[in-house]
């Protein structure tokens, strides 16, 4: 019963990673195609995320109530709430971006901006992609190669955030455009957090270790 239990709950989780993913991946390309009405998608799908997600904390919660799990039962059931509750705020995180995009697609085509943003998105999708892999994987290596990457795109938002001091020295009309993609970039910065505490979680899972806040040899 338990293990039908767990089974169930799984199955959950990994429903919700690829809704959660997809939205991140369409929110990313909303911005860079100037996409109004795929942004708008992603706006109005955060509603079944939210769904899913307050479902599968229920489940959780009554799986414990009901069977009292201990060992590695229980250690996958704390997993799976906190795993649930990231890829939320992944997906609130990809709704933002959506929200930018939309906004940033009201400037004249011609307003240009210098952020690193796309190899910053394509590293945070990377993450989310691997991280999500070793969850359902259970693959300890890829867990701890993406908690590595971290740095890289904490790096590339500190360069941003320069990049638009210099870019508004010399433009100061440019700010209220530079904004969103300024926030974008903190949007991507947290999506790759995030990815790493779901890496994190795939190692505290699969080996009963709590490694947030050190550093993965």
């Amino acid at each position: 019963m338990l293990k039908q239990e767990l089974e169930r709950l799984e199955k959950q989780l990994l429903t919700l990673t690829a809704v959660v993913e997809e939205n991140v991946q369409r929110s990313v390309y909303s911005l860079a195609m100037r996409d109004v009405d795929l942004a708008q998608k992603v706006i109005d799908g955060d509603k079944q995320v939210n769904r899913m997600e307050v479902d599968l904390e229920e489940e959780c919660l009554k799986v414990l109530a009901l069977h009292q799990p201990v060992a590695h039962d229980l250690r996958m059931i704390v997993a799976v709430m906190k795993i649930n509750n990231d890829l939320e705020r992944i997906a609130d995180n990809a709704v933002s971006i959506s929200q930018r995009a939309i906004s940033a697609a009201t400037f004249p085509r011609q307003a240009k901006q210098s952020l690193a943003l796309e190899l910053m998105a394509e590293k945070a999708l990377d993450m989310l992609g691997k991280a999500l892999d070793s969850l359902v994987n259970a693959d300890l290596d890829l867990a701890r190669k993406i908690i590595n990457l971290d740095e890289e795109v904490d790096d590339l938002h500190a360069q941003n955030y320069e990049l638009f001091k210099e870019q508004i020295r010399r433009d100061p009309e440019s700010v209220d455009f530079l904004l969103h993609f300024l926030v974008v970039s903190r949007n991507l910065e947290r999506i790759a957090d995030l990815a790493t505490n779901i890496a994190e979680d795939v190692i505290y899972l699969n080996e009963g270790k709590i490694i947030r806040h050190k550093k993965s040899h």
